[in-house]
């Protein structure tokens, strides 16, 4: 059995403001996501400035949506005790599949914007998500939260505010699978060509199931618990993900890769 290293929530002050390794985290993960995007912009013909605006629409979409999903999903009742919730970021909730949402109107948007294809922005972007995810679990293990259900396996760890038992540390799970497995499938994956949204695809599948997987250390929140088929709200949220990513995944092989093969063979008659 392991204790919590008691990890201060608070990285530093600068006076009256305290700067909290949950907002760091995210920071981190938007400064290594643009790094990462700047190597490959070319892919997508994309300029700096049109990085800039992909960037700034997606941490828009990521913090809304992140917000707004957290606050639908599981804690409506918080809200409604105190709205002023929503506003405080810094204390954690937020919700990945509300982010998701934000984000891909987010792409919608800038899509339509920049004249490019919804899918082609997607598979562009998805290799870039699991950074956010694993440092986003990164920081809700600094702020003690999101624990595991009760266990016994060596590695358990008793967490404070969660009673005397040892509890799987499933944030560190989630981060080793939604965020580092996930980010080299997708990456090497995305490499080489592939059919347009077929990297869009292995990411809603990859996460789906990674997340599924995961949620069965993960403690269900206490005021919803396990709800129909003893599945908790995150894995009833992610058997959508499954569908539509392998659906997309078989769409983009069978007709995406068609497609582009019969544009090419005609573009090559008229030449």
């Amino acid at each position: 059995m392991l204790n919590y290293p008691q990890i201060d929530p608070v990285a530093f002050s600068l006076g009256p403001i305290a700067v909290h390794w949950y907002g760091l985290s995210y920071l981190a993960a938007f400064a290594l996501a643009w790094w990462l995007a700047e190597q490959r912009r070319a892919r997508l013909g994309l300029s700096r400035e049109q990085l800039s605006d992909l960037v700034f629409y997606s941490a828009i979409g990521v913090v809304l949506g992140g917000r707004l999903g957290s606050a639908l999903f599981y804690h409506w009742d918080r809200v409604m005790q105190d709205p002023l919730w929503l506003l405080r970021v810094w204390e954690g909730g937020m919700a990945f599949h509300g982010g998701l949402l934000g984000v891909v109107l987010a792409l919608l948007i800038f899509a339509r914007r920049h004249q490019l294809k919804l899918l082609a922005v997607g598979d562009f972007v998805a290799p870039m998500v699991p950074i956010g995810l694993a440092l986003g679990r990164l920081g809700n293990f600094a702020n003690g939260e999101l624990w595991g259900r009760v266990t016994q396996v060596p590695w358990g760890m008793v967490f404070p505010g969660a009673g005397p038992d040892p509890r799987h540390p499933s944030q560190l799970y989630q981060f080793a699978l939604e965020g580092v497995l996930l980010f080299v499938i997708l990456w090497f994956f995305s490499r080489r060509p592939r059919p347009t949204g077929s990297i869009t695809g292995l990411f809603l599948l990859g996460y789906g199931s990674l997340r599924f997987l995961a949620e069965f250390a993960r403690e269900p929140d206490a005021h919803l618990g396990l709800l129909a088929g003893q599945l908790s709200m995150g894995q009833w949220l992610s058997l959508p993900m499954l569908v539509v990513g392998g659906g997309l995944i078989v769409w983009a092989y069978r007709f995406s890769e068609a497609g582009e093969q019969a544009t090419l063979k005609s573009k090559a008659k008229k030449v």
